[in-house]
Parts: structure tokens; sequence; C-alpha cells
């Protein structure tokens, strides 16, 4: 069980969905964009424009599709997990995928965790929530999931160093902690 992060006062900030951005009213009242948003529009997707071009915009679709399914999935687990809460198994290709890749980061990282889930905002810039903001390994970390089907080159993920720097920045910002490290785990 992983309890829940009580040494900071976090404010209330609400996802608003009502565009076609994922957007996040701050206590100040500003409505700001996710981080996410922000590293989709600032990140070179070249690579990205050159695999569909390679296997076909169909076949494209159905491979992010999927992916997304499980990586959805795959949260679902690790956040009943993260709140004790029994995660009802509903027997397919995607749960079953999602549940061993959630099992992998149960068993072998979250064991070193003890904190919780938070919506973070920096100012009238940026929000968002993180995956965790815990104690990993008795350090403060921001902690992010990632569903990966096959290993990541290092130029392929900058943009998730970029995110948990932000995550950091406004976690130290919101609350007046000292937060320096960041975990991504796939």
């Amino acid at each position: 069980m992983i309890r829940r992060f009580d040494k900071y006062t976090y404010p209330e900030i609400v996802r608003d969905d009502s565009k076609s951005t994922r957007l996040y009213r701050t206590p100040d009242d500003f409505l700001v964009p996710s981080v996410t948003t922000i590293l989709s529009k600032t990140k070179d997707m070249t690579f990205l424009v050159e695999w569909r071009k390679r296997v076909g915009v169909a076949r494209a679709r159905e491979i992010t599709n999927q992916a997304a399914s499980v990586g959805t999935s795959m949260h679902n687990f690790l956040e009943s997990h993260i709140i004790s809460k029994d995660r009802e198994y509903v027997p397919s290709p995607t749960h079953s995928k999602a549940k061993k890749m959630a099992d992998i980061i149960i068993n072998k990282e979250l064991i070193n965790v003890s904190e919780s889930e938070v919506k973070l905002y920096y100012e009238d810039l940026y929000a968002g929530t993180t995956d965790l903001v815990g104690i990993y390994k008795d350090e403060p970390y921001i902690i992010d999931f990632k569903q990966t089907n096959k290993p990541k080159k290092e130029e392929w993920v900058k943009d998730y160093y970029l995110q948990l720097a932000a995550y950091a920045h406004a976690h130290n910002h919101v609350t007046g902690s000292n937060i320096k490290n960041g975990i991504i785990l796939m």
C-alpha cells in the first residue's frame, strides 16, 4: 500500500475539458495548458511523421490507438494499486498486457515508493497531474509511468525529462519543497 503524501498542502486545481486542449484552472483563476499539451506543441515530430509514412496512416492509427488503450489501462491498474483499491480484471489482450506492465512496475519499483499522485501548477503558465510525488529510495521524487512495448532511444524520451522537470518546478513553487529528482518507470 502507498500512503497519501501528507507532508505538503496542495491547492485545488480543476481540470477543464470544455476545450479541445487539456486545460487546468488554477487557484488564481487562470486557465492554463497542461505540461503534456505544451510539450506536444514544442516537440519535434519528424520521426513520427516518417514512421507514419513507413507503416501507413491506417496502420499507424491502429498501433497508436492500441498503445493508448494499453497505457490507459496500465495507469488505471497502477492508480488502483496506489490507493489500495481492487481493480476488476477484464479478460482481454489489452487488459492482460496492461496488467503485466503494471505488475512489473509495482513489483520492481513501487516497493520503493511511499507517497501519492497530486495536481500541480506554476503560476499562470502551466499545470498538470503527476503520476506520483513521493519518497523513492528515501529521497523526494517526481515519478511518472510510461507504457512502452520496446526499449526507447534516449532522443525519443527527452520530453519525458522535461515533463518531470516542469512538475518538480511546479511542486517546489507551490509547496516550498526542493525536489531535485525524477524517475520514469516504463
